[in-house]
């Protein structure tokens, strides 16, 4: 992979398994290579992979905790050295442990999910824009979640992750302007990948979730991927700052007992 052939490059976060590994797919069918990183799931990057390579496009694999900023900055500086700069980052890795109310949240949890969720988006925009910059024409496209906007309970440091990956969507979005990269935010809702393994594995409580969505369904992470592949083409290069909620009206229907 080298930015000396003719394919632009995205690099994917989280691209083991479902939005990522969906996200991995449409662009390598966009024509794009893919960078794809993962946390502990080494197999299901080969996969991720594999399905990339099949659709013609080249494919790199980075185990990367992007808590921790020593990893990627490992990562960029080994694409530096093989002359590859990505024109496309997908922000999607993260984590949720969501379930612990307020009074009893270690520090550990919080700390944790912030590190992850919001500390780890900023330093690989960072880096990638620090790149990017320098030739314009560039894409930031972070996945948030509707609980950006959404309170839950028993979900503070999730929630405040995903209101501060927001807000620095926005604020990247005015910087990096000037250079010609936009930044842009998807918020997903309820979507049918292993974080809602439990869901998918209990029917009951499938109909329970599905019952406050007014389009009746979760949605696919093919549906989230083809929202990310448009913002990272040249048919979206007029938007940046935006958060894109893609949810099935989820996230305009929980007013209704009030």
């Amino acid at each position: 992979m080298s930015n000396k052939h003719e394919h632009p490059v995205a690099i994917v976060t989280g691209a083991d398994s479902g939005i990522g590994r969906a996200t991995a797919q449409a662009l390598a069918g966009a024509g794009h290579d893919i960078v794809i990183t993962y946390h502990s799931d080494a197999a299901g990057a080969e996969e991720t992979a594999s399905l990339v390579r099949q659709a013609g496009r080249d494919a790199r694999i980075f185990r990367c905790d992007q808590s921790q900023a020593a990893e990627i900055e490992t990562m960029f500086r080994q694409l530096d050295d093989q002359g590859v700069t990505a024109r496309v980052l997908v922000n999607n890795a993260g984590i949720d442990l969501s379930g612990t109310p307020v009074t009893k949240m270690e520090d550990d949890h919080w700390a944790k999910t912030i590190a992850t969720d919001l500390t780890g988006p900023f330093l690989l925009a960072r880096a990638f824009s620090q790149r990017i910059g320098k030739t314009g024409d560039g894409r930031i496209i972070n996945v948030s979640s509707i609980h950006e906007d959404v309170a839950r309970i028993g979900s503070a440091a999730y929630d405040a992750a995903k209101g501060g990956l927001r807000m620095l969507t926005r604020t990247m979005a005015l910087e990096l302007a000037g250079c010609g990269v936009t930044v842009n935010n998807v918020a997903p809702g309820m979507i049918m990948t292993p974080i809602n393994q439990e869901a998918a594995e209990d029917p009951a409580l499938r109909r329970r979730m599905e019952s406050h969505i007014p389009l009746g369904r979760a949605g696919k992470p093919e549906e989230v991927a083809a929202l990310i592949a448009f913002l990272a083409s040249d048919a979206a290069s007029y938007i940046t700052g935006q958060s894109f909620f893609i949810d099935g009206g989820l996230s305009i229907n929980l007013g209704q007992g009030a």
